[in-house]
């Protein structure tokens, strides 16, 4: 931190060689800089962008000895530098390589991290987890599976680019309680509203609750209601809360906006054809 004209704290961060002041710095930063984490976010992302793999464990490490829970420093320094850098990256503020070493970084950490969870015991709940294809939304996918595991749930993390037949194969070998769909692009939410459209029509698994957590639902607001999911977290800490707090919400036909034309279009066709073979077995019997 340095002192500005005024006596007002300014956070100031270097980038790629580049520092950015305060009035720079993205929201989601801002929001790490008034954090009780701000000194460790900012002795944390320099190297990290510059994937110094030594320097960057040597923080964690001396984090943990200094009494930091590994669920502190999963949850409140690398979730939310996870978040930094996809913005920073949206925004063309650093490279594709910046963000490439410090998202594989924050990944190895992630796995020493995990191991030194604190974990419950089992509570008798399955979980299958799946997400994007980009090498941030499977940091983002491996943290809920992580964090799901440590709270007792028996986890199964399939990742991103699965074919939806095997995606609907796994639901149905598995039968789990709850299936997450974390994302943080656009690109995949149609994806994901298919899938929720078809496990509905088909009510294969009628328990089954659908889960969507990440940036992509963070920031367009009501996104997940409206594709028919029955919960939304915003990021994987939340999700476990918010899976343990409403076991029984399913979502409403009302709040599945997105598709509803084609949904209604489908159900038509589908009545007509009933009423056609209802029809055919009548003449039949004539």
């Amino acid at each position: 931190m340095r002192r500005e004209e005024g006596g007002k704290d300014a956070a100031e961060i270097k980038l790629d060689g580049r520092k950015f002041g305060r009035a720079a710095i993205p929201e989601t930063s801002m929001k790490i800089a008034i954090d009780p984490f701000a000194s460790l976010a900012e002795q944390y992302l320099e190297p990290l962008l510059a994937g110094e793999r030594d320097a960057c464990r040597k923080i964690i490490d001396n984090s943990i000895s200094r009494g930091i829970t590994a669920y502190s420093l999963l949850t409140k320094l690398v979730w939310p530098t996870m978040e930094l850098l996809q913005t920073l990256y949206r925004e063309d503020r650093i490279s594709i390589s910046s963000l490439n070493l410090a998202t594989r970084l924050n990944r190895s950490l992630t796995d020493q991290l995990c191991a030194r969870l604190e974990r419950k015991p089992d509570n008798g709940r399955k979980v299958l987890i799946f997400c994007g294809d980009d090498e941030p939304e499977e940091l983002g996918g491996q943290i809920c599976a992580d964090l799901f595991e440590a709270d007792g749930y028996n986890v199964r993390f399939a990742g991103g680019g699965v074919p939806e037949d095997e995606v609907l194969k796994l639901i149905g070998e598995l039968r789990p309680d709850l299936l997450v769909m974390f994302g943080t692009l656009p690109s995949g939410i149609p994806a994901v509203r298919k899938l929720i459209d078809y496990l509905r029509e088909v009510n294969s698994c009628p328990n089954l609750q659908v889960l969507c957590c990440g940036g992509i639902y963070k920031r367009a607001e009501g996104l997940a209601d409206e594709i028919g999911a029955d919960l939304f977290a915003p990021d994987a800490a939340e999700a476990v809360v918010v899976a343990n707090s409403h076991r029984d919400k399913k979502a409403t036909v009302d709040q599945q906006t997105v598709g509803r034309t084609r949904r209604i279009r489908k159900a038509a066709a589908r009545k007509q054809q009933n009423v056609s073979r209802a029809g055919e077995q009548i003449a039949e019997a004539v």
